[in-house]
């Protein structure tokens, strides 16, 4: 894959005060700010153009990131104004910005050791989602993964999302029909979940998943944050 998505427009009321003057992907964490390591990685699977939602004291990224030529990568950034459009309208801004191929998208709030590579150039179906061990913080998880690689709403035992997938744009083809009764789908632009997307493709068997069974962490709170920043350090420092 050649394009990828990084969600980082959200305001991080959960881990204030640090985003009061920071946004929450630009927080440093093992020595560098938490989105850095997801150009990395996107640089080493051999991604070459990303687009970075923005909102929250969006003329940070630019700052800090630059033109993204530092990893071998272009980067575009999409504003969504003064009040992020949640992941599901984010996409819907970012599309144009995308081309037409399959493309990664990662949430720019979590940290995960998984190989970008190993992801599905071509996914199967509508998307194919990253899956992790459910952790303390989210114990009941979000979907299950059956035998033959689909996910399901309903069922057990389920796995938690991990914030990384790999997507097809005819994901959002009909999602003024399936978000017609949300208010916030009228807005321009307009503003939805994409989970809500992803359970109507699950209902149809469009979404596909793996299991990734290596290290994850949801960087919501400042706690977390600490943990994780602790664990980056002691690993780094054993080489």
């Amino acid at each position: 894959m050649r394009h990828a998505l990084i969600f980082a427009a959200g305001h991080g009321e959960r881990m204030r005060p640090l985003t009061e003057h920071t946004p929450k992907p630009l927080l440093p964490v093992g020595g560098k700010p938490l989105i850095i390591w997801h150009l990395e990685k996107l640089a080493a699977a051999g991604v070459h153009y990303v687009v970075i939602n923005t909102s929250h004291l969006a003329e940070q990224f630019p700052d800090i990131l630059g033109d993204g030529s530092r990893w071998g990568m272009r980067i575009r950034y999409a504003y969504e104004g003064s009040k992020p459009l949640e992941t599901g309208g984010g996409m819907l801004n970012a599309l144009p910005l995308l081309g037409s191929e399959p493309f990664i998208a990662v949430s720019g709030d979590i940290w995960c050791d998984a190989d970008f590579a190993a992801l599905p150039a071509e996914p199967s179906r509508l998307a194919h989602l990253l899956l992790v061990d459910n952790p303390p913080h989210h114990p009941h998880g979000d979907f299950v993964l059956d035998s033959q690689g689909r996910l399901h709403e309903t069922g057990a035992p389920k796995l938690t999302f991990s914030g990384i997938g790999v997507f097809r744009h005819d994901l959002l083809a009909n999602w003024q029909t399936l978000m017609g009764g949300t208010t916030n789908a009228f807005r321009k632009p307009p503003r939805f979940k994409l989970v809500e997307l992803l359970r109507a493709a699950m209902a149809r068997n469009e979404i596909s998943g793996s299991h990734h069974h290596g290290a994850w962490t949801d960087v919501g709170t400042p706690d977390r944050l600490q943990v994780l920043d602790a664990q980056l350090r002691r690993r780094l420092k054993s080489g």
